[in-house]
Order: structure tokens, then sequence, then C-alpha cells
């Protein structure tokens, strides 16, 4: 069982008694599923859980609360992994019942999801906000019962050009130049997610917004 694992884990050396086990974190990752949306700029959650999962040796091999689903540590803290199968639309189907399921306090999940208002390739990490017309973000707030005061990183994925119909674009898969932001971004999502566990939500989010803001200004009139 993964909770006597974690006590295990808990123990202070000179002390008779465990300490508190440290609080699980819970990644989720929005996207569609199956292979027809595999690579598109919509799918840039599940591309971070994936890449994520991979860093940390974590198995994504079970099915819970409707999510592709993993479970592993980052340090000494248990991480919970999932990419819902709901499709976007509906992703709090998933995430609402596995935070309530795991009993988390919604400043330990972390929806990461694509965003067209950041340039391609930059990230934002906020302790919490609206859904800023993204429907992935509604559905979670709303199986959140409203609560807003979860963590999000945003992923920039840029607009579309011209007059290019939004859902189009979303539902397309990166280009070579842009492709290679987007894989840059994943190493560094994965930079900031390592460091939860050490500097805490407030202070990671705060460094890593400061490096993005430079990144935003040396790319927004870059092409992709």
């Amino acid at each position: 069982m993964m909770l006597n694992r974690i006590g295990r884990r808990c123990f202070c050396s000179g002390s008779f008694y465990p300490s508190l086990p440290p609080q699980p974190w819970l990644f989720v990752g929005l996207g569609n599923p199956g292979d027809k949306y595999k690579g598109t700029r919509h799918n840039v959650g599940f591309e971070l859980i994936d890449a994520f999962a991979k860093s940390q040796g974590i198995p994504m091999d079970t099915v819970h609360c409707k999510a592709i689903f993993g479970k592993g540590f980052l340090g000494d803290v248990p991480v919970f992994l999932a990419k819902p199968q709901t499709y976007m639309n509906l992703s709090g189907e998933s995430a609402g019942p596995l935070a309530a399921y795991y009993k988390l306090p919604l400043n330990r999940v972390v929806v990461f999801h694509d965003d067209m208002d950041l340039p391609c390739g930059v990230l934002r990490f906020h302790p919490k906000g609206g859904h800023g017309r993204h429907n992935g973000l509604k559905s979670v707030i709303y199986h959140f019962r409203g609560n807003r005061e979860f963590p999000r990183l945003r992923i920039g994925i840029g607009r579309p050009p011209g007059q290019m119909d939004p859902k189009a674009f979303l539902l397309q898969k990166f280009n070579a130049t842009a492709l290679e932001r987007i894989d840059a971004a994943v190493r560094e999502g994965i930079d900031v997610l390592e460091q939860l566990t050490y500097k805490g939500l407030t202070e990671s989010a705060r460094c890593f917004n400061r490096e993005q803001k430079y990144k935003h200004i040396r790319v927004q009139t870059m092409p992709v």
C-alpha cells in the first residue's frame, strides 16, 4: 500500500514519534485522448504529464477516475499523475473525483493546460485564477464546486495566424519550430515541478515566472 510506504519514509531521526507524512501532490494534464490528438496544441498538458512521469520513473499504467493514472514519489513527497480521458471539455469529471478520492486540498492540485494568450513555449505558474475561456478549466472549476483556488501551469501555444479558426488551430499539430519551443518548455515545466518539494508553491512560482517573463520578451516577436 502506498500509504504504508509513506509512513515508513517519515520517521524523524532522534524521535520516538513519526512525523506527519508529507502531503501528496496531484498533477493533472489536460488534453484529448487518442492518437488523433497526439502532438496537437490542445494536448500539451498530456505531453508535460508524460515527460514528467518519464523523468521520475513513474509508470502511467492504470486507469482511475476516468484518467490514465500513475503514482510515485518526488523525493519523499507522494505524487499522483493524471491524464483525464473524458475529452477536454469534460476534464473536471476526472479531476474533481480524483481530488476528492485522495482528500486533497485544492492548493495541492496542479493543472497543466495550453494557453493561446501566451507566446508559443512561454509558461506561467499561478497559484489560482479563472478559466480564461478555456473549456477544460471551466469543467475543472465546475467540478471543484466553483473553487478557483488551485494552481495551474499555463503552457503557451500562441495565437492562430490571420483569420484561422481557433478550434482548428488548437487541433493542429506543431510545426518544427514550434515543436522545438514546446520541447524546451516541457523541460522547464519539469524543473519547476521538481522545485515544489523544497521551495514550496509561492517561491517556486515567483522565481519561475520571473524567468519566464524575460523569455516572453525574447520570443513574442519571433516567428513560429
